[in-house]
């Protein structure tokens, strides 16, 4: 008798240990996965898409190769601390949806689905209006997403709204970290009216705030209109 209660202890203890390493995993690893979307020696498309992305930044020198190395790492760094996200390395969902890659359904925008790069694009451009122009009038807070579209359009920016938004020194409310506020429900109208073709600006890829502005060179751009505070040039 006393040999089998041992052996029904045996039993119990070993069910015991494993069901705790499960849950361990579980825990400790799964949740990481559902968190870290690419990290540190991650590989495949997405990563591919984040290098060319940082690379267009001007936060990335290497090579676009799929592999999360060293230098990507670092460029991931970079963004986050530049854009007031948590500097770690990972880029995850918080990251990717700074970054354009990643929309609030947790769909990657890099899938074939236009609705959800189109969610990603008016999500990250109402962000920008918000940061940029909020307390101005409504027709110049489209001015400003319209902006931003027209350099998507011209050949002397990049080709995306997220890099034309990210572009290194392009606009302050992403160097100081506004740009990840989140937007009213005017500057979500505002960008979408954008998005279907409103330009009050007549073409203009450039704006300041007569105001505060010191570079003589945005003074020589041809000016286009004046909005609210913001005057808009060519």
């Amino acid at each position: 008798m006393a040999i089998k209660i041992k052996r029904n202890l045996k039993a119990i203890l070993a069910i015991f240990l494993v069901s705790t390493i499960f849950v361990s995993y579980n825990v400790f690893f799964r949740s990481n996965e559902l968190f870290a979307l690419s990290k540190y020696g991650s590989r495949g498309e997405e990563v591919r898409t984040i290098q060319t992305k940082l690379k267009r930044w001007g936060y990335y020198k290497g090579s676009v190769d799929g592999i999360y190395g060293s230098q990507t790492l670092a460029a991931v760094k970079k963004f986050q601390q530049k854009n007031g996200l948590t500097v770690d390395g990972i880029a995850g969902t918080k990251t990717l949806q700074a970054m354009g890659i990643y929309n609030s359904s947790g769909n990657s925008s890099s899938s074939n689905s236009s609705s959800s790069t189109n969610s990603s694009d008016l999500n990250l451009l109402s962000r920008l209006v918000y940061g940029e122009a909020r307390g101005e009038p409504y027709t110049g807070q489209v001015a400003v997403a319209a902006v931003v579209l027209n350099r998507v359009k011209s050949s002397s920016f990049p080709n995306t709204i997220a890099g034309v938004i990210y572009q290194s020194g392009a606009f302050d409310v992403v160097s100081d970290g506004q740009i990840n506020l989140t937007p009213n429900e005017t500057a979500k109208k505002a960008a979408q009216d954008a998005l279907n073709g409103w330009d009050p600006t007549n073409g203009a890829i450039y704006y300041f705030n007569p105001s505060t502005a010191t570079n003589k060179w945005i003074w020589s751009r041809p000016m286009t209109v004046t909005i609210g505070k913001h005057r808009f040039c060519k």
